[in-house]
């Protein structure tokens, strides 16, 4: 593996990765769907939020009955102009029948789109397992890795403007 040579970009400008949360307003949005991962992901992202300097009064968590109401929420709160990121989190955990397919491409769509047509990042924490216990293996890494996605992506957006 070669090691990143930044002398060839000398000439660049480049904004780099900033995970500073000092200011920043973030709305997260989380289904009580899989409640006991849900609130696994939450614990972990707003750890994680705190860790980066984002204060918990600029902090403000909205809970939704499913994953496929996470959009609806997210975009209303995009469209407040009072957030400089969104996080979903929700867990979505395959069974018998084809719903799990449809769950899953559906809310991540509706996160995807939220975020390009209102211009506010979402981090999409949204878990999509097989089982249960992939789940909670996963909840606390996706639930950081959210909470420093919004940070960074917050950032990027601000700096770009």
């Amino acid at each position: 593996m070669t090691k990143f040579d930044m002398t060839r970009y000398d000439n660049i400008d480049e904004i780099e990765q900033n995970l500073n949360g000092a200011g920043l307003r973030i709305g997260i949005v989380m289904s009580r769907f899989n409640l006991e991962v849900g609130e696994g992901l939450l614990g972990a992202c707003t750890e994680a939020l705190t860790r980066q300097g984002v204060a918990p009064g600029d902090v403000v968590i909205v809970s939704v009955p499913g994953a496929l109401e996470i959009p609806l929420a997210a975009q209303t709160l995009a469209q407040s102009g009072k957030y400089d990121a969104l996080i979903a989190l929700g867990a979505v955990i395959r069974g018998d029948t084809y719903h799990f397919e449809v769950v899953s491409n559906e809310s991540a769509s509706g996160v995807m789109s939220v975020q390009l047509d209102t211009g506010i990042p979402v981090a999409n924490g949204i878990l999509t397992c097989d089982t249960d216990d992939q789940a909670f293996h996963r909840m606390s890494e996706k639930g950081r890795d959210a909470a420093l996605v919004a940070v960074e992506m917050a950032n990027l957006i601000r700096q770009v403007k």
